[in-house]
């Protein structure tokens, strides 16, 4: 039975809660997907276990990514990278990633490992496994029902679901080749509840990556690049990006993702030791451009010089 006292307030609860199924109805079925990236071609470590290392330095990078500005409880993501070597062909990494939308809040935490092998004289294939596990939790107490009885289906969940990863990189001073797999074993976050099924799935994301860079001249770079991921029960999604670049000194292009987004990004060489980056995204469906005004995303990649 509804309480009548307040129906516009109901009105705008349920508008919002449309705009939000929505939004997990066309990410997938029954497969929860990863966070999307502008920037993915600097946040590879968070797929791909292979990139811890490849970069011969020290880095550490920070990226938050708010989507969708103007709806309450849309998704909310902190990624924290940190990347060594340890030796020549051993490298070693950790990521943090932090993703939150509406009453779901996931932390994933995993430790890379990687292997160089050597090709040829200018390419290399980097091996990795990836090792860690994603806290999960749903806050219930954050739905706002209209029921005078409590619905005894609306309780809190929170688990911790362990898992493993490979990946592959081929990397060449003008090229890149990813293949990865973050997660190998499927997890499932709910059970059955007095004969009704309530569980979402996490199923099995697979990476393919690429890119070259084109010298156009001396100084300027033409940077293309693609991701492409597939997950069984949704649409395989692919990012696309045409970036240049100017004396490794800022870097901006366009991001395109099919599904139905599209967006600028800008990334500038602070000093020696700090890059800072900037982009946006805005939806291509009317049903969240009419609600939101786009989405967001800061990164920061820090680099320290070591001796290997």
């Amino acid at each position: 039975m509804f309480v009548k006292s307040d129906y516009s307030e109901m009105n705008t609860t349920i508008q919002r809660y449309v705009i939000l199924v929505f939004f997990m109805l066309t990410l997938a079925t029954q497969a929860q997907q990863d966070p999307d990236y502008v920037f993915y071609r600097y946040t590879m470590n968070a797929v791909n276990p292979a990139y811890a290392g490849s970069e011969g330095i020290t880095s550490v990078v920070l990226n938050i990514r708010n989507q969708w500005q103007g709806i309450e409880d849309a998704p909310r993501t902190q990624t924290f990278f940190a990347s060594t070597n340890l030796g020549e062909k051993l490298g070693a990494g950790l990521s943090i990633v932090n993703d939150q939308t509406f009453i779901e809040k996931q932390t994933a935490i995993y430790v890379d490992f990687s292997y160089k092998l050597q090709v040829s004289r200018e390419t290399h294939l980097f091996l990795g496994l990836k090792a860690g596990g994603n806290f999960f939790d749903v806050n219930a107490g954050g739905l706002q029902t209209f029921n005078r009885t409590a619905d005894p289906l609306l309780i809190d969940q929170s688990n911790f679901n362990p898992n493993l990863g490979v990946g592959a990189l081929l990397q060449h001073e003008k090229y890149f080749v990813s293949l990865s797999v973050p997660r190998l074993l499927n997890t499932t976050r709910f059970d059955e509840i007095n004969g009704t099924v309530i569980e979402a799935t996490d199923e099995v994301h697979v990476y393919l990556a690429g890119g070259y860079d084109f010298e156009l001249s001396d100084e300027w770079l033409f940077k293309p690049s693609v991701m492409t991921r597939y997950v069984a029960g949704a649409p395989i999604s692919v990012n696309t990006i045409a970036a240049f670049s100017y004396d490794q000194k800022f870097e901006f292009g366009l991001a395109y993702r099919t599904d139905s987004a599209l967006g600028g990004l800008a990334l500038f060489r602070v000093a020696n030791w700090l890059q800072a980056g900037y982009a946006y995204e805005s939806s291509l469906r009317s049903e969240i451009t009419e609600a939101a005004s786009g989405t967001h995303e800061l990164i920061l990649r820090f680099f320290i010089n070591t001796d290997n």
